[in-house]
């Protein structure tokens, strides 16, 4: 498998937990607690599925195999995709510093946590199909067969060093919070009108 190819299928994973996310806001709104351990596993997906392997995958190995092939690392695409990340992780910070107080029903917390929850998803989503449609054609194109080939190893280095099972793991969570909050993509919207914690709509 090509290692855009990869990348593609971890996005997928990564949209399901999106959309629990999600899920999980809307059920949050209405009860007027968040589920602790969702949440926290949800977090904990984000830090290391999407993070320390999917993102490491890009970081650390396609974007500086791109910036070899004359992709700028100042002004190009793969710095576009590297500063949102960062607001990602800004985003997930966000997240976990309120998750206890929101599910103690918190409402400044929950707030917090709804709007950290709601902006990841929405950066995530469109970051992915920056990438998917517009980042990997490009790494396509720019890399040859030998520097594909040598991604697929570094890969799978990055998958060994997360420990035995690991990553089978993530999409098995993944799997798990996705049935459990019956993801759509708009789950938030169901809730979203007359949200007494966005003070939004009515």
């Amino acid at each position: 498998m090509k290692p855009t190819e990869e990348l593609k299928k971890e996005h997928r994973v990564i949209e399901k937990v999106i959309g629990a996310l999600e899920g999980m806001v809307g059920r949050a709104e209405i009860s007027g607690k968040l589920d602790k351990a969702d949440a926290e596993s949800a977090i904990d997906f984000i830090r290391t599925f999407a993070d320390k392997c999917h993102h490491a995958k890009e970081e650390d190995r396609l974007f500086p195999a791109m910036e070899a092939n004359g992709f700028s690392p100042e002004a190009g695409p793969t710095a576009m995709m590297r500063h949102e990340h960062e607001i990602g992780r800004a985003h997930v910070r966000a997240m976990d510093g309120a998750v206890k107080g929101a599910s103690e029903g918190v409402i400044k917390d929950l707030k917090l946590f709804v709007q950290g929850a709601l902006g990841y998803g929405s950066l995530l989503r469109n970051h992915i199909q920056k990438e998917d449609n517009m980042l990997y054609p490009m790494a396509e194109e720019a890399l040859s067969a030998s520097d594909m080939k040598k991604l697929e190893a570094e890969f799978e280095k990055v998958e060994g060093a997360m420990g035995v099972g690991v990553h089978h793991k993530y999409h098995a969570l993944a799997e798990n919070l996705a049935e459990k909050y019956a993801v759509k993509k708009k789950s938030h919207a169901l809730f979203h009108e007359g949200c007494a914690v966005c003070g939004e709509g009515g």
